[in-house]
């Protein structure tokens, strides 16, 4: 239990600055071990690009001109990173290079790191330079924020409840931020899908169908694989028992690179709110740790934990990045001022 009087006066810690040196050629590279998780490797997105480009949106052609209408320039301030909601903090590396990116000056000092829990009220970082700067950063910095933080929340408590398998996300991201998305997964305790369709063969229902079969599907990719010479996982959709046992007879027979089924929609949602999971065990017991296996479909936070007890590798959810509730934190130059009101409205 945290004091009163610490989240009023808290410790602060100076962190040195983490910065992201990066091309559109070139993967994630994290300078400073201060990060605590390194974002997933990319071979082309540009981190930079992404953070100039929301910065560009909010400046415009003119710039911040309630700033230049209000505060003289060369004014000093401190701010405070605010929580406001219980959950998991995430971006706060990511906060790092965006104020690296506007003022190289300003000062960021952190009590706690990505992945840490914070509760509503506690003040758990603090920033110091040029007003202008720090207000000009602000909005970018808490959008970033929020998102991965709500991200990293759900994450971590999907996370807990699949044990033991592992709980994973999906493409559905917001487009763009494929990569801050999925580095809040990984901050949140889960593990990441493929990064795009570059990275992983994922034979999907469509492939199935415009392929002639889930067996024609596999033996096409095993042939490219092989001509290409090409290493990498495949993954199979399947959506029946009986799609599982085709997999199974053309695998038992052939020389594969298949590494994983999916077993998708196998988990029955019930009247009464339960699921059934008979069907995605039989699916797990044929399979019987010849591959790894992936359940997928009526994933939730409710269902999650009765779908983990299956047997199943992997779990994947859509909804931990594509209907994702941000987490509220503020950044505050009057503290005292934004916590007498954050209680007066139940949120600090």
């Amino acid at each position: 239990m945290i004091s009163v009087s610490r989240l009023l006066s808290p410790q602060f810690h100076a962190i040195p600055r983490s910065f992201v040196k990066m091309s559109a050629s070139s993967a994630t590279q994290i300078s400073h071990r201060s990060v605590a998780i390194k974002p997933p490797s990319h071979p082309t997105y540009d981190l930079k690009a992404v953070i100039n480009l929301a910065l560009a949106e909010d400046a415009g052609h003119t710039g911040d001109v309630t700033c230049m209408a209000t505060i003289p320039f060369d004014t000093e301030v401190e701010a405070y990173f605010l929580a406001k909601e219980d959950g998991i903090v995430a971006g706060i590396a990511l906060a790092e290079m965006i104020f690296e990116q506007v003022d190289p000056s300003l000062k960021v000092e952190w009590m706690r790191k990505d992945g840490d829990y914070v509760h509503k009220g506690l003040k758990f970082g603090k920033v110091s330079g040029n007003a202008h700067k720090i207000v000009v950063s602000e909005r970018v910095v808490l959008n970033f924020m929020q998102r991965m933080s709500g991200i990293a929340t759900l994450t971590k408590l999907m996370a807990d409840a699949a044990y033991p398998a592992r709980i994973l996300e999906t493409r559905k991201t917001a487009p763009g931020l494929r990569l801050v998305d999925k580095w809040a997964v990984l901050i949140g305790g889960g593990k990441n899908h493929r990064m795009g369709l570059f990275d992983m063969v994922m034979i999907k229902d469509n492939h199935i169908s415009a392929a002639g079969g889930i067996v024609s599907a596999i033996k096409s990719v095993d042939e490219y694989l092989k001509q290409k010479n090409l290493e990498m996982d495949v993954e199979v959709e399947t959506r029946t028992l009986e799609e599982v046992k085709e997999v199974l007879e053309y695998v038992g027979g052939s020389e594969t690179r298949l590494t994983r089924i999916m077993l998708d929609n196998m988990v029955v949602p019930l009247e009464n709110g339960d699921v059934d999971t008979t069907m995605l065990k039989d699916a797990v017991e044929l399979i019987n740790g010849r591959f790894e296996t992936e359940a997928s479909g009526n994933v939730t936070i409710e269902t999650v934990h009765k779908i983990g007890q299956s047997g199943v590798t992997f779990i994947s959810s859509g909804a931990l990045t594509h209907s994702v509730k941000a987490l509220d934190i503020s950044l505050k130059i009057d503290t005292e001022l934004a916590l007498e009101v954050g209680r007066r409205t139940k949120r600090a």
